[in-house]
């Protein structure tokens, strides 16, 4: 059995150096507000391990992408103090690979962690705007005792100013439901993506030059990716995500993104191998512009 350095994608060290990387992964294995199933926290080692089997060659690009440089930092730590601190940790965190001109990729952990990494991105790229990938609005004030709860981060990146476009919502609360009217808030759902020809185009149009891309694991069908704590049927395909994020990379210029709230299964890899291979075909949309 070939052993890889354990990186992401197993990169030799000329490929993997933080000082000459476009790239830096940032894994960030935290749970602690996550509901229904819990073990999110496994989630970035899970797709850091696959991500070694993703070949390196893209047929779609007929490239290699990993020579631009992919750098993988150490996990971070959970803090016991609570969600309100472990936010201001990956903030930190974060805004070190923001400040030393990387393209920052986070893996999660629960979805929490993204409202302190578009944070961090924000403070460099002021009009900024997400694409958020998910099965729920995740828009409640509060969840559970925590304004910072995986439910509430699209809340949050909204009180920071940052327009949020969400694509392959399907499940949210009635007093979401209230909100997003208030707002004049308007999700793309899963059902539209199928009937409305033209949802691709309109989810690109509605985000500013200049994105923030996170892709919440549930946004896709489960039968595409059964490991998360929270799935909902009636979810997105491979293609109709990655058309999409190829679409955003082409009009767009994306400037930061994450993949979270992948769960392992015992005795199956298709989740965390699809989110480790979906990190690398949007660097190679990145680099390629989607053309």
């Amino acid at each position: 059995m070939e052993l890889y350095p354990d990186n992401f994608l197993g990169l030799d060290a000329e490929f993997a150096d933080y000082a000459t990387a476009k790239y830096a992964v940032l894994p960030v294995p935290y749970d602690a507000t996550t509901s229904f199933l819990g073990g999110t926290r496994r989630g970035p080692r899970a797709i850091i391990s696959a991500s070694q089997e993703v070949e390196w060659f893209d047929d779609e690009y007929a490239r290699e992408f990993h020579e631009v440089g992919i750098a993988t930092l150490d996990p971070m730590g959970p803090n016991a103090a609570g969600p309100q601190e472990m936010h201001e940790d990956i903030y930190k965190a974060a805004r070190k690979v923001v400040r030393d001109k990387k393209i920052l990729i986070g893996l999660g952990g629960e979805h929490s962690i993204t409202s302190a990494l578009v944070r961090a991105v924000k403070a460099k790229h002021k009009r900024l705007s997400v694409l958020q990938i998910d099965a729920h609005a995740d828009l409640r004030d509060s969840y559970e005792g925590t304004p910072y709860s995986h439910a509430s981060v699209m809340r949050r990146v909204l009180d920071m100013g940052v327009p949020v476009v969400p694509v392959g919502i399907r499940n949210y609360s009635l007093g979401e439901h209230r909100f997003m009217k208030r707002a004049g808030f308007r999700p793309i759902s899963a059902r539209e993506t199928r009937e409305n020809p033209i949802w691709m185009e309109d989810a690109v149009n509605s985000l500013t030059e200049t994105v923030y891309v996170t892709i919440d694991i549930d946004g896709f069908d489960p039968a595409y990716a059964p490991g998360t704590g929270t799935p909902e049927p009636g979810g997105l395909d491979w293609y109709q995500v990655t058309d999409l994020l190829k679409a955003v990379a082409n009009e767009r210029r994306i400037v930061g993104f994450d993949v979270v709230e992948v769960i392992d299964i015992p005795g199956s890899v298709v989740t965390q191998f699809l989110a480790a291979k979906l990190v690398y075909k949007l660097i190679a949309h990145i680099e390629s512009g989607g053309s």
